[in-house]
């Protein structure tokens, strides 16, 4: 009986097609893993690569915002509104800063946000030179004014110098003086003597100046006669006038209508036993100054 297996024919073509087939496959296979694998490096080393020049960039623009921070520190002015505004641009920086920005969109708008305040920046520095520049002007308008004032008060004060040499002179001027004073001592029967033991009375005779300056009208010339001891004579001690500040006594007094004319005046004074023997002095106030002086002599004969 004849083997069955030996009849049938054996494809010799199929059983060399499929290791060839399963070989190309495999090489694919190999391929595409090897793109695949080099794909994922690429794209990794991309990754890398965007997120190094991402962080320099955020450090970049921290840098530049630490800066802007300094900046706005150093930029100082007296005027409340804009140091407000200083201030809430300064807060808003520091506020920046602590945002952790870790993609593209963040760090966009963190370069937006800080153009904005670079831009704000500007703005800030241009309003404060302008307020610096203006405050100078008006420091040195001050500075003149004050000088301007300084010499308006100093010519001022030259002024009323002057104005008040002047009017001393003026009063110095205005003073009526006496002149041609002469002092005689009397006895009863009007003769003169210089005896103490025939004395009467005493006589002082003078004329009051003519002056244009003085103020006419009714004029009261006090006399005191001042004995060798220093002591007043005087028929009261009520008499008192005022010279200077003080109340002072004197002898006798003389109310005189002078009308800027040269007049003549005589003051008696009556003997009351109050004269010593020695040499006298006769003192002549009006209006508070001492417009003229003589002497006169008292013996013992």
């Amino acid at each position: 009986m004849a083997d069955l297996n030996s009849s049938v024919p054996t494809p010799q073509g199929t059983k060399k097609s499929t290791p060839v087939a399963m070989i190309v496959t495999s090489i694919i296979l190999g391929v595409a893993l090897i793109f695949l694998i080099y794909m994922y490096f690429e794209k990794k080393n991309k990754m890398i690569e965007m997120e190094t020049v991402l962080t320099q960039e955020k450090d970049s623009l921290a840098n530049e915002l630490r800066h802007m921070v300094v900046a706005y520190d150093a930029l100082k002015t007296n005027n409340d509104t804009l140091n407000a505004g200083l201030q809430k641009q300064k807060n808003k920086i520091v506020k920046l800063l602590s945002v952790n920005a870790s993609n593209v969109q963040l760090i966009k708008r963190y370069k937006s946000e800080i153009t904005t305040m670079r831009q704000i920046m500007k703005s800030y520095i241009v309003q404060i030179d302008s307020l610096n520049t203006r405050n100078k002007m008006l420091v040195s308008e001050n500075s003149e004014i004050k000088q301007q004032i300084t010499q308006v008060r100093n010519t001022n004060s030259e002024l009323s110098k002057v104005k008040e040499e002047l009017s001393t002179k003026v009063e110095v001027a205005s003073i009526v003086q006496a002149k041609d004073i002469v002092a005689v001592s009397l006895n009863k029967k009007r003769k003169e003597t210089t005896s103490i033991n025939l004395l009467d009375k005493l006589r002082i005779c003078f004329t009051l100046r003519e002056n244009p300056l003085a103020k006419p009208g009714q004029k009261d010339v006090y006399m005191r006669v001042i004995r060798p001891d220093s002591l007043v004579v005087t028929s009261s001690p009520d008499n008192l006038f005022e010279y200077k500040g003080n109340k002072i006594i004197y002898s006798a007094t003389r109310q005189v209508d002078y009308m800027n004319q040269d007049i003549e005046v005589c003051i008696f004074l009556d003997n009351k036993g109050d004269y010593i023997i020695g040499n006298y002095s006769v003192d002549l106030y009006l209006e508070d100054n001492i417009i003229g002086r003589t002497n006169f002599m008292l013996s013992k004969k």
